[in-house]
């Protein structure tokens, strides 16, 4: 464009300056004759036409250029407004498209949501009732976790093997096992409560163990515990403990096996110091049951323990003394079937005099041997024998010679070490049943003036260590000397050599393997202390007053806890 303008100016401004000279050629040719010659004016006129002639063409082409830039912006523009119009088709023919299927699917909801309305309205009524039947079952659930989280769980599985050997006897192996699961926990603010149960034989409240005989038969279980105790909030200081449930007091083995759960009631006041050499006193009162005659006087034991816990230093001891009065204690010489767990029963023909047997169904130790003693029941309860002096009166029936009434003083002590895992510990226990009576009975019958009232026992358990944390162990040695009638036969130590007229070594082992796993050994190894008296436990072959040789009882034990 700008060629051909400037091709088109060049013809354009020779033209102009033709015309020009044209024109004034004459005159000057007409002064040039008058005068010959043209002036200088002549010439600067030409070039002031020629300057504007070159200024109006630069114009022109100034405004060919703007209007060349114009017009490229204006097509650069249309281009722009032909993309955008395709991108507006493209994109409108998309929402058609989507508009389409949008309103399918529309018309394909619409029946959907109509049947949708129809369930909804169907549901709602079930709704509503489920509704109602989950907040129920929400509330029930809140009073269940509320329940289970006041409650713990407890207790724990023991494996034993077992070695009994003596001169003059026969060796004797077994396997034993025993189980114990319960829960207890807070019934509100004011009372706690539990519930346990444990095998072992009915008939004996002194072991929990069940020997792995009587081909592969199941084991007894029963209800070992069940209690309710009231420690109110406002009084931390008072526990009163109803039921079946663990010693309040404190005691050992010499009066009560570990294993039996007293029945009845204990009211106990425990005053806690926290500075000073006294850091606690405690007094209580209990009523042990043990005999309801429906048609006569029951029986049962009253008494009252005091202790003092001392701190002096790494040591501490906790002294106490026990007063328990046993009334009408014969209940127990004469018991039924069902509760010395008799595997015959019987009767004696008047005629004749011939004793007759019948198996009954059940485990149990059954009736207690003895001198005088009933075979079937009505009998002796003594799960582990009757060593307790007795005699039998004109009717036939079996007393106790002695009354039972226990003064018992037992102090354990602990002295910490610089190992916090070695404590030293002691328990010392001095027994003297202040109701024994001095009697004549020796073996047989046999009437003795030198026995004397048979009413103490003194003894003694000192070991290190402790078995709280994991690879903890305790090695100990416990002795002692346990007297005819120092202490009812029926309720006392079931693994030592006899229940009373002992004397006894005990070494034991424990090792906890886990937090949760405790491995034990425990050797016992004890002897018959006077073979002269009535019913004492004597060996085969060992004749009344000669010394009986020691019976060695291993036990191997391996016990998991939870």
């Amino acid at each position: 464009m700008k060629s051909v303008l400037r091709w088109c100016a060049v013809p354009l401004l020779a033209a102009t300056v033709v015309a020009q000279t044209t024109t004034t050629t004459p005159k000057k040719m007409v002064h040039h004759t008058a005068k010959s010659t043209i002036t200088a004016d002549d010439v600067q006129q030409l070039r002031d036409a020629l300057a504007a002639q070159q200024r109006q063409i630069e114009q022109l082409r100034q405004q060919m250029q703007n209007r060349d830039t114009a017009l490229q912006q204006a097509q650069q523009q249309a281009q722009q407004a032909q993309e955008q119009l395709q991108q507006v088709q493209t994109t409108t023919s998309d929402a058609q498209q989507k508009a389409a299927a949008a309103e399918t699917a529309a018309n394909n909801q619409k029946d959907a949501v109509i049947k949708l309305s129809s369930d909804i309205a169907d549901l709602k009524g079930t709704v509503t009732s489920d509704a109602v039947e989950t907040q129920e079952a929400q509330k029930r659930m809140t009073v269940m976790e509320g329940l289970v989280g006041r409650f713990r769980l407890n207790g724990d599985i023991r494996v034993r093997g077992e070695n009994f050997s003596q001169t003059g006897t026969q060796d004797r192996n077994r396997a034993r096992i025993r189980v114990r699961f319960g829960f207890d926990g807070k019934l509100n603010e004011d009372f706690l409560g539990g519930v346990s149960i444990a095998t072992g034989s009915l008939g004996d409240p002194t072991s929990t163990n069940e020997s792995l005989t009587n081909v592969f038969d199941r084991k007894t279980i029963a209800l070992d515990r069940g209690w309710i105790a009231y420690n109110p909030v406002a009084h931390k200081w008072l526990s009163v403990t109803a039921g079946k449930f663990l010693y309040t007091w404190q005691r050992t083995p010499a009066t009560f096996d570990s294993d039996l759960n007293p029945e009845g009631f204990t009211e106990k006041a425990s005053f806690d110091r926290h500075s000073g050499m006294l850091r606690n006193t405690s007094i209580q009162a209990i009523e042990l049951l043990y005999n309801e005659a429906s048609g006569g006087q029951d029986s049962y034991a009253l008494g009252a323990q005091g202790s003092l816990k001392f701190q002096f230093g790494y040591w501490t001891t906790t002294p106490s003394i026990l007063s328990l009065k046993w009334n009408r204690p014969d209940a127990i010489l004469s018991q039924s079937a069902f509760t010395v767990g008799a595997t015959t029963t019987g009767f004696t023909n008047t005629a004749t005099g011939t004793v007759t047997g019948i198996p009954v169904p059940g485990e149990g130790p059954g009736c207690a041997g003895g001198t005088g003693f009933p075979a079937f029941p009505s009998c002796v309860f003594g799960p582990n024998g009757m060593t307790n002096a007795t005699f039998t009166d004109a009717a036939g029936k079996v007393h106790f010679y002695s009354g039972f009434n226990y003064i018992d003083f037992v102090d354990t002590n602990q002295i910490a070490t610089h190992n916090a895992r070695l404590p030293l510990n002691l328990l010392l226990e001095l027994l003297d049943n202040v109701d024994a009576e001095a009697h004549p009975l020796g073996a047989g019958g046999v009437v003795r003036t030198d026995l004397g009232s048979q009413n103490k026992e003194y003894g003694f358990d000192f070991s290190i260590g402790q078995t709280k944390n994991k690879n903890d162990f305790q090695i100990g040695y416990a002795w002692n000397r346990q007297e005819q009638d120092s202490a009812i036969a029926s309720f006392v130590e079931s693994d030592q050599r006899a229940p009373t007229n002992i004397v006894q070594n005990r070494f034991y082992a424990l090792w906890k393997v886990r937090a949760n796993t405790v491995g034990s050994f425990t050797y016992w190894r004890g002897r018959t202390l006077n073979t002269s008296l009535q019913n004492s436990v004597r060996a085969a072959g060992v004749a009344a007053g000669a010394t009986e040789p020691d019976l060695n009882r291993l036990q191997f034990d391996l016990i998991y806890t939870f």
